[in-house]
């Protein structure tokens, strides 16, 4: 009889306990670490991905990540993005993250002001999308701050 492992069959003892999470935006890569767990916005609400999650493809909200590694939660705000889920691997997009502690409340605020006074201008359709974009990731990072509050 051919045991599981040599047929190439995953059982308990062979699947993997940690999922690789990577976060990659324009400027750099923000965060590659094997973790237990990840949280994140998507479009249709929270989302928590396990090891072992069934592949998937879908797109990121402005929001939090909460990253669950040693028993310890880590939190980061997010831009818009793509996810791809591949059981043991997470790759996401984003055109921003940030993690909660360096998170400068008073420079966000100022963002949010500049975005709002932006808005009353007369703009195109792609500057206001623009804007929208920008203040939907300075309230994302100001939600994330004060809801971690460090």
């Amino acid at each position: 009889m051919i045991d599981a492992r040599q047929a190439g069959s995953r059982t308990p003892e062979t699947m993997a306990s940690t999922l690789k999470l990577e976060i990659i935006t324009p400027d750099a890569t923000a965060y590659s670490e094997d973790v237990d767990m990840v949280t994140l916005p998507g479009v249709e609400g929270q989302m928590s991905v396990f090891p072992q999650h069934v592949p998937l493809m879908t797109q990121m909200v402005p929001g939090e990540i909460i990253v669950r590694k040693d028993g310890h939660d880590y939190y980061l705000a997010v831009g818009e993005g793509l996810v791809e889920i591949a059981g043991d691997h997470v790759a996401i997009l984003t055109d921003l993250a940030i993690a909660v502690e360096k998170i400068v409340e008073a420079k966000v605020e100022e963002a949010i002001q500049r975005a709002e006074t932006r808005l009353a201008e007369k703009l195109s359709d792609e500057e206001v999308a623009s804007v929208n974009a920008s203040l939907a990731r300075s309230l994302a990072q100001l939600q994330v701050k004060r809801r971690r509050r460090l």
